[in-house]
């Protein structure tokens, strides 16, 4: 029955999306009386509160001597913090994957991790610093003085007794956050999207070199004293998104069949110290230390509507929160093709989804966003890409757009509040019976699983364009793999610090989640990913 409520108010939402001339008209209404009645209460009023004294703002004074920590005049402050944000990439599935290495000597002339750092002597906590690293790309994070963190890519100091990291952490009292010149140390274990960077670059890893350097990457040149930053900044300047290093070579060039990055090497073949830089590699001869720039590839960039109108309808289906809006990204830059929409979105069409004001039905887009799982609604579509996430994951993007917009997020108090359980209690049965209502009535579906999508966005992407009945550009496919976050997925600049999850919700979706998994079984279809299935 919550399902059904849910779905009636959605209902309700969207028929206001495809009716904006009613919506507007019935808000119009809704302010005139709202005018009337407070003109009324202005005439009628008790003249008596215009004495009330106002609310005044009061500003915060500057920070007190003691909160900048003794003895540390000397040092730079990196003032990073950030409010809470849910996702972090070094997450996986529900809990951290981050493995303490030891305790390690810090020297302030000869710093053990040697990327970014930044300090917070009222509430550094371990889960802080190994976030702000992971959010950078670095392997380790190490946290000193109990305010302190660093990060790094290698450790570049001494393992000591455990004894010597002995200081609380200024924002947990539970844990420990190094010492007096000592580093309790983290490996962070990376998920595939988080991006380790050199300042504006990306870092893409260690590549064989190409069996045509020249024509797979065009532009090359010799740099005295070779650095990571004077070969972005070469193929910046030429306007290419990759650059390579190979020890005092620079190529400059873009992801194609001859150079595609999907075959990357062990990074040990590519250690090689760059001439005019201490801590970072420049490869060699026969491999390539590859780093993407801040260029656009504009090969997969042009969209426009379908040159005849289509008389099959494709919906991309997915339940809310399943990355259905990331999904038309992927498909318009693929393919060159506007997707449409069931709904009406102003705000997905002025970010560039033009196919958004088309009706559903016009025949222009190569296919149509819906989160409808109605019979009569599934079947007056003639195929279907269903999209398939974890239900832990999309019900806190639905509820993060719910409350915050397409790349916002909920605030703190709408997780502590009523709202969350109550929407766990009404969309978690209809993250199911989406699925199983498409797998019911659809014809010719093409299961999707969102993990899968980016683990392996080239592979699943071009069985994607496949499935839509159009040629592959492979060189166009690369394009996207290199731009496939766009500007339509959440920041990831904020998280929750706690499982919003009980133990009584966590029964009930994974119950759902065997329920779909068997019906995926049954119909041949690919299985949920073993991520977040139960065990």
């Amino acid at each position: 029955e919550s399902s059904i409520m849910a779905r009636a108010l959605l209902k309700i939402q969207r028929y206001f999306r495809r009716k904006p001339v009613r919506f507007f008209s019935f808000i119009l209404l809704y302010l005139t009386a709202g005018s009337l009645v407070f003109l009324h209460s202005g005439f009628s009023g008790d003249s008596g509160q215009a004495g009330r004294d106002p609310l005044t703002l009061a500003e915060n004074g500057p920070l007190s001597s003691e909160s900048r920590g003794l003895g540390l005049i000397g040092r730079v402050f990196k003032d990073t913090r950030r409010a809470a944000r849910f996702g972090p990439p070094w997450m996986k599935g529900n809990g951290q994957d981050a493995k303490y290495i030891g305790c390690y000597v810090d020297d302030t002339q000869k710093r053990a991790l040697r990327g970014v750092s930044f300090f917070d002597y009222k509430k550094m906590t371990v889960f802080r610093c190994q976030d702000n690293c992971a959010e950078r790309g670095y392997m380790y994070a190490g946290l000193e003085f109990g305010a302190e963190c660093y990060c790094g890519h290698k450790i570049q100091a001494a393992n000591v007794s455990e004894s010597e990291c002995n200081m609380e952490c200024k924002g947990e009292k539970s844990n420990l956050c190094g010492g007096a010149n000592r580093l309790s140390i983290y490996r962070l274990e990376l998920s595939q999207e988080s991006a380790r960077r050199y300042g504006s670059a990306i870092f893409k890893g260690c590549f064989r070199r190409p069996d045509n350097v020249t024509l797979a990457l065009p532009v090359g040149a010799v740099i005295q004293n070779m650095s990571v930053d004077k070969c972005v900044d070469m193929c910046t300047e030429k306007e290419f998104s990759l650059a390579a290093l190979a020890g005092d070579k620079c190529h400059c060039g873009f992801p194609t069949i001859l150079f595609t990055l999907h075959e990357p090497e062990e990074e040990e073949l590519c250690i090689h110290r760059c001439a005019g830089e201490d801590f970072e590699s420049c490869g060699n001869d026969e491999y390539f230390v590859v780093y993407q720039t801040q260029v656009q590839d504009n090969r997969c960039m042009d969209r426009r509507f379908l040159p005849t109108r289509s008389k099959q309808l494709t919906a991309l289906a997915s339940f809310p929160g399943a990355g259905n809006t990331w999904a038309r990204h992927l498909i318009e830059l693929a393919t060159g093709y506007y997707t449409g929409s069931y709904y009406f979105d102003g705000s997905l069409y002025n970010k560039g989804f033009k196919g958004e004001r088309d009706h559903w039905r016009s025949g222009r887009t190569i296919c149509i966003k819906t989160h409808e799982s109605g019979r009569k609604e599934i079947e007056s579509f003639d195929s279907s890409i269903l999209i398939i996430r974890n239900p832990y994951k999309a019900l806190m993007a639905e509820f993060n757009r719910k409350y915050g917009g397409h790349i916002g997020f909920a605030s703190q108090a709408h997780w502590k509040g009523k709202e969350w359980p109550e929407f766990v209690k009404n969309y978690a049965p209809w993250w199911a019976s989406h699925t199983l209502d498409w797998l019911k009535y659809g014809k010719n579906v093409h299961v999707v699983h969102f993990e899968d999508l980016k683990q392996d966005l080239f592979l699943k992407l071009k069985r994607m364009v496949l499935f839509l009945g159009l040629e592959v550009s492979e060189d166009r496919l690369l394009c996207v793999v290199g731009q496939k976050d766009g500007n339509f997925k959440r920041s990831g600049l904020r998280k929750l610090e706690y499982d919003p999850y009980t133990p009584e919700m966590r029964a009930t979706i994974d119950g759902l989640i065997r329920t779909v998994d068997a019906t995926l079984k049954q119909r041949k279809v690919t299985r949920v990913p073993e991520d977040y299935r139960p065990r």
